[in-house]
């Protein structure tokens, strides 16, 4: 095929991934086709199916493809710094937007702190512990990542979790951290280092609503599981007989 093929052919790709959106948007389309179209912005005369088939391959997902690093998406035939400045461009604005629509959100369940962080916090390399400050409905007032690397109790220190809780007048707390291996199922230790926290916020009389940890597209909510207030009604027994 020769090179004016190639164009007419990655023309016609465009052309129809164009009309696809506009009848349906995004919905419609797979991981590999929303990776083939915004590779079209930064190189319109090409045809960027192959690219985006070798991205996707290499990085697993779309989130994955889209957090990846410069030089190892330039490293993908087919993709040069245009077509990675457009994906780099895409994935941050898609990170401010649910930013600054959280400033407005009330979290009021696990979803709607899975859906808020997600994006941000699903594919990273290295743990995150993230604190969600909230106050009496449940708005948020400060979204602030605590810890960095391996979740331990020497790691997560109860005191300066209150503290900055206390700083910011909150009046309800949400714990968040990721597991990099994707598998959101809680470890011993983040029943103990959840159970801690709970403690801590309770001497304070500033209420845990959840610790949620994210796994790849999945979650896991100590809340919904019934263990926030399992940690709560221990403490309280505690303090009884104290």
């Amino acid at each position: 095929m020769n090179e004016k093929e190639i164009q007419k052919r990655g023309v016609g790709h465009r052309q129809r991934l164009r009309e696809k959106f506009i009848d349906g948007g995004l919905d419609r389309f797979s991981d590999e086709e929303v990776i083939e179209f915004l590779l079209t912005l930064g190189t319109p005369r090409g045809d960027q199916k192959m690219p985006a088939r070798e991205a996707l391959k290499k990085f697993g997902s779309l989130s994955g493809v889209l957090s990846a690093s410069f030089d190892s998406l330039i490293g993908i035939k087919g993709i040069g710094p245009r077509n990675v400045l457009y994906l780099k461009m895409i994935h941050q604005i898609a990170g401010r937007y649910l930013r600054d629509r959280a400033q407005k959100a009330v979290f009021g369940s696990s979803k709607a702190v899975f859906d808020y962080l997600f994006h941000s916090m699903r594919d990273l390399k290295r743990e995150i512990f993230r604190v969600l400050l909230l106050n009496r409905k449940n708005e948020l007032i400060l979204d602030q990542d605590l810890f960095l690397g391996s979740l331990s109790e020497s790691a997560v220190y109860p005191r300066e979790v209150v503290t900055l809780a206390l700083e910011h007048k909150a009046a309800g707390m949400v714990f968040v951290h990721n597991h990099p291996s994707g598998d959101p199922t809680p470890s011993p230790q983040d029943h103990r280092i959840t159970r801690s926290l709970v403690w801590a916020a309770g001497l304070l009389t500033i209420q845990v609503v959840d610790h949620i940890i994210i796994g790849h597209n999945k979650y896991y909510s100590f809340a919904d599981h019934g263990l926030i207030a399992q940690f709560k009604k221990s403490f309280d027994k505690h303090m009884h007989v104290l």
